[in-house]
């Protein structure tokens, strides 16, 4: 049975500009990979309502998991939440156990719960609350969709909440083998090799070191003897000792 797949949908004006540099997909990836489920699409959009709308229900369509990041804080241009419960087609409002975590936070820190920090406990009717240890502004989980946050500290420890309640599949393993070929010069065998192990994802990502070119081939699949002899092959096709 094959694994399950997840896809994400990182949002923000400034992941596409440049300004900001995303680490939530390369953390994600790990995560989910440990949990045998993978990470099959991403897809940045702006800070553009029906962008948003449209590219998640693609998204949630055709992949059992999807993870958002950015757009929930409390500016005007934080409209994820509003676009999810577009997409779902259902009312979204202030909800009184989010206010409570968020009243509850700006006691304990001193701070006001002001119009602009309400707009963080705005949640789709029927969602779930996503536990946030870092800064109490919960993210939330409608249908097959878990809606989090773009820091990275946050979004990673909304992960750990979601991830242990999430099915996954048998854990992907790796294995990698650098051969001091350049790519085209292995790339025929290595298809070859692609057609032998269907089962397998067979990879191959070209380097340069000290004037000369080579390529690492990794080997990715749930079958630990189904790797291992595709590594065995691989071995033997370049006259590598394993």
């Amino acid at each position: 049975m094959a694994n399950p797949t997840a896809a994400m949908l990182v949002i923000g004006d400034e992941i596409l500009s440049g300004r900001t540099r995303d680490a939530n997909m390369h953390f994600l990836a790990g995560e989910l990979t440990k949990h045998g489920i993978r990470l099959a699409e991403v897809r940045i959009v702006p800070d553009i309502h029906d962008r948003i709308v449209t590219a998640l229900n693609a998204l949630r369509d055709g992949h059992d998991t999807v993870f958002t990041s950015g757009g929930i804080g409390p500016t005007h241009d934080d409209i994820t939440a509003d676009a999810v419960a577009a997409a779902f087609a259902l009312p979204i409002d202030v909800r009184e156990d989010a206010r409570a975590l968020m009243a509850d936070h700006c006691a304990r820190t001193g701070r006001t719960l002001n119009e602009a920090r309400l707009r963080m406990a705005r949640i789709p009717e029927g969602a779930t609350l996503i536990d946030n240890p870092i800064s109490a502004a919960p993210g939330f989980t409608l249908g097959n969709v878990h809606v989090m946050a773009g820091v990275p500290s946050v979004f990673q420890a909304m992960v750990a909440s979601v991830l242990p309640a999430i099915t996954g599949g048998a854990p992907l393993l790796s294995q990698t083998l650098r051969v001091d070929r350049p790519e085209g010069d292995v790339a025929t065998a290595l298809g070859d090799l692609a057609a032998r192990f269907p089962e397998l994802s067979i990879g191959s990502y070209p380097f340069q070191q000290n004037g000369a070119f080579g390529t690492n081939v990794v080997i990715r699949g749930g079958d630990s003897g189904r790797v291992d002899a595709a590594m065995g092959q691989l071995c033997a096709l370049f006259g590598v000792r394993t």
